[in-house]
């Protein structure tokens, strides 16, 4: 049975870690940029912070008092099923940003086993929407996927915000799109859906384009003056008809749809 300490004055600190006080002494639990805001000096502890990091490792510092004491490293290791639905969306065309309030070199870390594009490092929650709002300005469409509280400004700010399923209500309610499983390849699923729809109501806008482009001027009698060929009502209304079958069952397709693997 562990003994865990009362801890007064507790206080999360966005995109930085926590402070409070146990037994007396002022404790700070974070990343590096957090203990550099405190003036708590980490020269000793800083090559072992890039190597933990060049490892994909998050480095997390304890104070006490002013003094850096301790360093803990974090990993989240890499799903499989998160590398296959990340190279489905580059085989797909898409660019792949990550944005992280992350140190850069864990970042870029991750990003080379993941197989993303570009980094955008040491971020805090806002500055994520801003990270979107520069990509925006060079013309870029953006999906944004996110789960957390601090998510919820860049899933507003994103042309298609995607939230999953296991994420925070603020995150939910914010987004687009809500993925049903807490996995990257219903993100690349939802968009290979989208562009499936998207191509579909094209099909269906040329074809009753061309249709109707054909069958309005022959109901109007405009083969009268060559063949003598008027249309009967009956004809016209079931062409009329036919249009209509041949469009919904063009988008009925869809329920048949599957993503490829």
């Amino acid at each position: 049975m562990i003994n865990c300490r009362r801890v007064n004055g507790f206080r999360t600190l966005r995109g930085l870690g926590v402070s409070g006080e146990a037994e007396g002494h002022q404790l700070l639990l974070g990343n590096q940029a957090l203990l550099n805001e405190q003036h708590v000096a980490t020269d000793d502890m800083t090559a072992e912070i890039t190597a933990q990091a060049s490892q994909g490792s998050t480095p997390v510092l304890l104070a006490i008092d002013g003094k850096a004491a301790a360093l803990l490293a974090v990993r989240d290791p890499l799903r499989s099923d998160s590398i296959a639905a990340l190279e489905r969306l580059h085989n797909a065309g898409y660019r792949l940003v990550m944005l992280t309030g992350d140190n850069p070199t864990t970042a870029n870390a991750i990003a080379k086993e993941a197989g993303i594009d570009e980094v955008i490092a040491g971020v805090l929650p806002d500055g994520k929407a801003d990270a979107i709002k520069r990509l925006q300005s060079q013309g870029r469409q953006v999906a944004m996927v996110g789960d957390g509280i601090n998510d919820a400004p860049a899933l507003a700010q994103a042309d298609v915000g995607i939230a999953m399923g296991g994420g925070s209500d603020v995150a939910i309610e914010t987004a687009a799109i809500t993925l049903m499983r807490h996995s990257l390849m219903g993100v690349a699923d939802a968009l290979a859906i989208s562009r499936a729809t998207l191509r579909n109501m094209k099909q269906n806008l040329l074809g009753a384009f061309i249709y109707n482009s054909i069958g309005i001027p022959v109901a109007a009698g405009i083969l009268w003056p060559f063949t003598g060929t008027l249309l009967n009502p009956v004809v016209a209304g079931a062409a009329m008809a036919l249009s209509s079958i041949t469009v919904v069952s063009n988008a009925n397709r869809l329920l048949r749809f599957k993503p490829k693997a």
